[in-house]
């Protein structure tokens, strides 16, 4: 039997088990039937390692469930950066990290060569030269060193200390702070804040996203690869049927719901010629690929229908390219035109027009008209009539009216 361990080499699997635990906290050990048992209890008691303060047990009749409870506005940091800084090593990862660090900190650029004797004569280290190539190219990706070439020999020195810097200006350690609350890519706000020591007594998010860091590293590739204006291959995991699939798109932008918080991949499929909205939070793996020529153009194409876009679809189940709304509601003039200002301030461009002294129309030209209805149930009360080109639509806008009278009218008999 392996022995468990608390630090982990590969941080998609955790990454998966820590988003189950805290967005669908109530399975039980039975519910995990994608891994082994012996899988969920490591997981889990890793998970109690790093999160000891949020982890919650609750008993049901199925069993005992384990949660995260973790309210963001009390908390002056994100908790699941932890997961983060759990990576494992090897004791030559870690003797070789304090030998390359101290071994540079006396100044000057040396090779590998250089470094491999140096380690025997200063520390009395003999270590294989290949090993420590490669943990200095690991270290100068990471932007811990810099290397340059000189004939065909690579020299590697440390990049420029800058915490002389931070000290010198309190102001950037503050800026640290809101940084790692309140933007993507927190971490590594976190990790500054780690290396100075420093501690949040500043700043509160009253309504923060915190489970979607989890995300982050997915981000971070995406990004890199729309800077360079790079195609991805993607593979991707279904939220419902767990089934694995892979895509090829062009990343265009990231869309946030403000509401959820989730964010979107934004792209265009060249083959199928469209463009298409990818969870980030299903996405397993990112790949760069190659260059595309025609970013700058798809970017304008895209721009020009994101006014018909409510959501973040773009096709219907008709496949037609455009489908239209209209609804007509009563409004108690003067005393409720705040709904009026309410259809023209959140209707995304639509027409309100005024068709009686209180009564009012709302039309619009979407790619998904049933992306609107959650929106539009919210002035049930007030809507007269309600029309789609979509049967589907309509069909289930007034299905869902009789479901809930059917629930709530009351029987006078």
């Amino acid at each position: 039997m392996s022995e468990f361990k608390e630090l982990i080499k590969n941080f998609s699997k955790t990454r998966e088990y820590v988003r189950d635990f805290f967005v669908y906290g109530f399975k039980t050990r039975e519910d995990f039937t994608q891994k082994s048992a012996r899988t969920y209890d490591n997981e889990r008691r890793r998970l109690e390692s790093w999160l000891p303060d949020f982890v919650r047990q609750d008993y049901t009749t199925k069993g005992k469930n384990i949660s995260l409870a973790i309210d963001s506005n009390l908390l002056d940091t994100n908790p699941l950066y932890r997961v983060y800084k759990t990576k494992s090593f090897t004791d030559n990862d870690i003797m070789l990290h304090f030998h390359i660090l101290d071994f540079l900190s006396q100044g000057g650029a040396y090779t590998a060569d250089e470094l491999t004797n140096g380690f025997m004569d200063k520390y009395s280290l003999f270590t294989d030269t290949q090993a420590v190539r490669r943990k200095c190219n690991e270290y100068e990706s990471l932007g811990l060193l810099t290397k340059e070439k000189q004939g065909k020999a690579l020299y590697y020195k440390l990049c420029p200390d800058m915490s002389g810097v931070f000290r010198s200006f309190p102001a950037l350690l503050s800026a640290f702070t809101f940084f790692q609350l309140a933007s993507p890519l927190g971490v590594i706000g976190s990790t500054l804040m780690d290396s100075f020591s420093v501690k949040n007594h500043l700043f509160r998010v009253k309504h923060s996203f915190f489970v979607h860091t989890l995300e982050d590293e997915m981000l971070l590739t995406l990004l890199q690869a729309m800077r360079k204006k790079q195609s991805v291959a993607l593979e991707i995991q279904s939220s419902k049927k767990h089934t694995d699939s892979t895509m090829n798109l062009v990343p265009l932008k990231i869309f946030t719901s403000t509401r959820t918080g989730r964010r979107f991949l934004c792209g265009y499929i060249k083959s199928g010629k469209r463009f298409t909205c990818v969870r980030i939070d299903t996405i397993k793996k990112v790949s760069c690929c190659s260059i595309e020529g025609e970013y700058e153009v798809l970017c304008e194409n895209l721009n020009k229908n994101l006014p018909s876009c409510w959501g973040v679809s773009f096709q219907n189940t008709h496949r037609t390219h455009l489908e239209w709304v209209r609804f007509t509601l009563e409004v108690k003039e003067p005393y409720e035109h705040y709904i009026v200002t309410r259809l023209e301030r959140e209707g995304k461009g639509g027409v309100v027009t005024q068709l009686e002294a209180t009564v009012y129309q709302y039309e619009k030209h979407v790619f998904d008209a049933n992306e609107m209805l959650s929106w539009i149930r919210t002035f049930i009360g007030r809507i007269v009539e309600f029309h789609c080109s979509s049967p589907a639509v309509e069909l289930r806008f007034y299905r869902d009216l009789q479901t809930m009278y059917d629930m709530y009218q009351e029987d006078l008999s």
